[in-house]
């Protein structure tokens, strides 16, 4: 079974509360005002499931969601979110194994690329890019290094406890930005959170 968050998921949000406050909300739905009204949405990797919630504050409805997590125990969760009346579509599988085929109009990642092992991240983020349509925007938001010294200890320990816990097979950050550009992608905006430890950018596919 590959690395998931099903042993964390009945205190991830809360420990993400006591770390980092509100910060890793606000950073994944600062954007979500830029989804189209009438939008193909793809959430890569939602967790449990808060991001549904944030989008449903902003489109109560005309969204088709489509909703994919790699853990049963974060979709168990993510299931009772209230999408309001947007279409959501769920699936418990990898992205990249979903056998997804719809061009998407908005794709969303809130912590997810930066979780992947170097294995795995070039096929996911291959197959995200293949699944959003030309002009199409990609919302990411990871953590990032600039430098400051306490960044690299939090990040270490972050790695190293949810690795121990079975969530993740990586213990360093991959080139997500680098990997948006070489792909083609213009940043067209970009908002940094909790001391620039969190990142959240807006892509859009050329």
């Amino acid at each position: 079974m590959a690395a998931n968050y099903d042993n964390s998921a009945w205190f991830y949000d809360n420990l993400s509360r006591v770390v980092f406050g509100k910060a890793l909300v606000k950073a994944s739905s600062h954007f979500l005002y830029l989804i189209p009204p009438g939008s193909r949405v793809l959430i890569a990797g939602g967790g449990s499931g808060r991001i549904i919630e944030e989008i449903s504050k902003i489109h109560a409805s005309g969204l088709q969601i489509t909703y994919v997590e790699l853990s049963a125990k974060m979709m168990v969760l993510s299931k009772k979110r209230n999408a309001t009346t947007n279409t959501v579509t769920y699936i418990n599988a990898p992205v990249e194994d979903a056998g997804l085929s719809t061009a998407f109009d908005v794709i969303i990642t809130p912590f997810l690329l930066d979780s992947l092992s170097p294995a795995i991240f070039d096929k996911v983020f291959v197959c995200l890019d293949s699944l959003l349509q030309v002009n199409g925007v990609w919302i990411n938001t990871d953590f990032q290094l600039t430098g400051k010294w306490w960044q690299s200890l939090l990040l270490k320990t972050m790695f190293t406890f949810f690795k121990v816990m079975g969530c993740v097979e990586t213990t360093q950050l991959p080139f997500i930005k680098e990997s948006f550009t070489t792909s083609g992608y213009s940043a067209v905006n970009e908002q940094t959170f909790f001391g620039d430890f969190i990142v959240s950018t807006v892509y859009m596919k050329k």
